[in-house]
């Protein structure tokens, strides 16, 4: 695995590095060599965030903790990844090399989804719109995402709230 560490507001220390190595090697068993994964550590106040993402096959895998430590928020967000894949184990066997995930013990505190249901369905028209415009109906509404047809190039594209109190902009690759 390919591991990315970035520090947002500080320089991350070389022994976080290897502490990140080291956790992000208990989900090797899951992607093998060509996964690639980006550690992105912010220092806050009071507390410090870590953010993992990995990426696999064109699947993306994401956590993110805060904590007063550093450290203590790294191990969360692995603890974290390693639930995602467990909840969601028969349906990424299929993504992933065979028989990596199905040796995988399934834990007591983590019920397996075996299936999606979806309880609403809602249509909505994409009309033409600049992203303030969409971020403004968003916050009109009162959701935490708007999807909308970019006036700017025509794309169907999507805003939403961040928890950091920023707003994410999300455009499709074509």
């Amino acid at each position: 695995m390919n591991i990315t560490v970035v520090g947002r507001k500080c320089t991350p220390r070389d022994s976080f590095k290897e502490r990140a190595d080291k956790k992000l090697a208990k989900l090797d068993k899951f992607f093998g060599d060509e996964a690639n994964a980006k550690v992105t550590a912010t220092v806050e106040k009071k507390y410090q965030t870590v953010e993992v993402t990995v990426e696999n096959n064109g699947m993306f895998f994401r956590a993110q903790e805060k904590a007063e430590n550093m450290n203590d928020a790294l191990d969360q967000c692995v603890d974290l990844l390693i639930r995602q894949i467990r909840k969601n184990r028969t349906k990424l066997e299929k993504r992933f090399r065979s028989g990596a995930i199905a040796e995988l013990e399934v834990s007591d505190d983590v019920e397996e989804e075996t299936q999606y249901d979806v309880v609403r369905t809602k249509v909505i028209p994409l009309k033409p719109q600049s992203v303030e415009e969409a971020i403004l109906q968003m916050n009109m509404l009162g959701h935490k995402f708007y999807m909308f047809r970019n006036a700017a190039d025509g794309s169907v594209a999507l805003v939403y709230s961040r928890d950091d109190g920023g707003y994410g902009l999300i455009v499709p690759q074509e």
